[in-house]
């Protein structure tokens, strides 16, 4: 995204994709109506009380997926007209490949669906890889093929929009290998049973859920729409995205590991080890967050430099939603141990304020900043996010996982970025990129080590150390 995509498929055409993207991903989400979260939190009760020939739970959602998936393109070939009028004057591409988000939206909701089942089959690792590598490969081959003149545009967006199909087919074949991911027809003696509480709960929660995503795609659609250079300011935004997606990349695998494990706790009551979960997420994304934040920050003008004029002002929008991302990983855990609760409910309202306060402020801050205003909005909707749901944890179980060493830490690492970033630039920004994060790394191990800032990074250091002495 940062070397290949702005150089091979120039602006355009690369906020071209981000729109598909996003487009896709919220289409996916909204036609699982709520399959994906009944799956982490139920699967449980499946494993426990049915033998694998008894499970229904693959066979109902996947029918309701498939239900979902086509009254989105119901919805989308009745709402072509609007569509049309609201991209055709800053956003002419969209409007004319506008049908290649249904494929990627169809081959994402498959996925997503059989993530969700890979996870509770303790297979997180393999679709990890599959989302996190397999993808990315695929869309650095299309790069290539298109640089190479081998594809036509045509054929590229096309490509592009099947690119979850390899990885579907994957993890399909991984699932059923396992003996268990079987298709039997309902109803069993556990869907008759909680169903009506599978319902409610998936309602719930995909509401909060698609709520939150939109929330955070939305800018993606207004930028298109209204932003002063239509796709090429979505190009931009998309650059700014993905450099602070990266910081996401642990919190995904984490959270692949950590929800099997908090519905088993919640259903065992086990509040002690839900705090200890709870405690141990923040100090180690915080620890991470701070890391990949830092390095990034230190070489945004190196990441400019070699973006170009065309790529102007993503500085500063990577450094607003830097922070705001910052801060969603400092507050660890604290939706996934929300979701899995009795309290799920919670989740939906939270993301409803999300929401409320996102949209308009989407809408209003990009009519008048333009880029600048996604960014913006970013960051006050993601920390008044996650403030609401630290304060309700604290409030309803006393949940507070923050210690004096905390601000301690910001503290400190804020100072060894300062001084780093007075440093001189070298004319080759290859050579200044090395120094500045050599430095960065040389002090904050250390610093991290000493202060205890996080039980799980110390026991990697020094696991790696005394591999080192052997």
């Amino acid at each position: 995204m940062l070397v290949l995509a702005p150089k091979l498929l120039g602006p355009e055409l690369l906020g071209l994709t981000r729109v598909i993207t996003d487009a896709g991903i919220t289409l996916a989400t909204l036609a699982t109506f709520g399959c994906i979260p009944v799956i982490y939190k139920f699967f449980p009760f499946y494993k426990s009380y049915l033998p694998k020939e008894k499970n229904d739970l693959p066979y109902i959602t996947i029918l309701i997926c498939m239900a979902g998936f086509l009254l989105i393109c119901l919805v989308g070939w009745l709402a072509d007209d609007l569509i049309v009028r609201k991209y055709s004057e800053r956003a002419p591409l969209f409007v004319q490949y506008k049908w290649m988000v249904y494929p990627f939206c169809f081959f994402m909701m498959c996925f997503m669906w059989l993530e969700s089942f890979a996870w509770s089959y303790q297979q997180s690792a393999f679709s990890n890889g599959l989302r996190e590598v397999l993808v990315r490969g695929i869309f650095t081959i299309l790069l290539l093929v298109f640089f190479l003149k081998l594809v036509s545009v045509d054929l590229l967006i096309l490509l592009f929009s099947l690119s979850y199909l390899l990885p579907s087919i994957l993890l399909y074949y991984v699932l059923r290998k396992t003996d268990s991911f079987l298709f039997n027809k309902p109803f069993s003696t556990v869907t008759n049973r909680l169903g009506k509480r599978m319902v409610n709960f998936g309602l719930f929660i995909f509401g909060a859920h698609f709520l939150n995503l939109l929330s955070r795609t939305i800018d993606t659609f207004i930028l298109a729409a209204k932003g002063d250079r239509g796709l090429i300011d979505t190009a931009v935004f998309t650059i700014a995205t993905y450099i602070v997606t990266l910081m996401e990349v642990p919190q995904r695998s984490f959270n692949s590991v950590t929800i099997p494990i908090l519905a088993e706790a919640w259903k065992d009551r086990d509040m002690t080890r839900i705090n200890s979960i709870y405690k141990k997420s923040v100090e180690t994304m915080t620890v991470i967050g701070l890391a990949m934040f830092s390095l990034t920050w230190l070489n945004i003008h190196n990441i400019a430099l070699f973006l170009g004029k065309d790529f102007s002002g993503i500085e500063l929008v990577v450094l607003c939603m830097g922070l705001g991302k910052l801060f969603d990983l400092s507050t660890g855990a604290n939706g996934l141990i929300i979701g899995t609760s009795s309290y799920w409910k919670v989740d939906f309202f939270t993301n409803v304020i999300y929401t409320l306060i996102a949209l308009p402020l989407n809408y209003f801050l990009i009519s008048y900043f333009g880029l600048m205003g996604a960014a913006y909005s970013s960051l006050i909707s993601i920390t008044l996010f996650n403030v609401i749901r630290l304060l309700f944890l604290y409030v309803k179980f006393g949940m507070q996982p923050y210690t004096w060493k905390t601000p301690l830490l910001f503290l400190v690492v804020a100072l060894l970025v300062f001084l780093i970033y007075l440093l001189p630039s070298q004319q080759n920004f290859i050579i200044d990129s090395v120094i500045r994060s050599v430095l960065f790394g040389a002090a904050f191990l250390p610093i991290i080590y000493f202060l205890k800032a996080s039980e799980e990074v110390n026991k990697l250091i020094d696991g790696f150390v005394s591999r080192l002495k052997l």
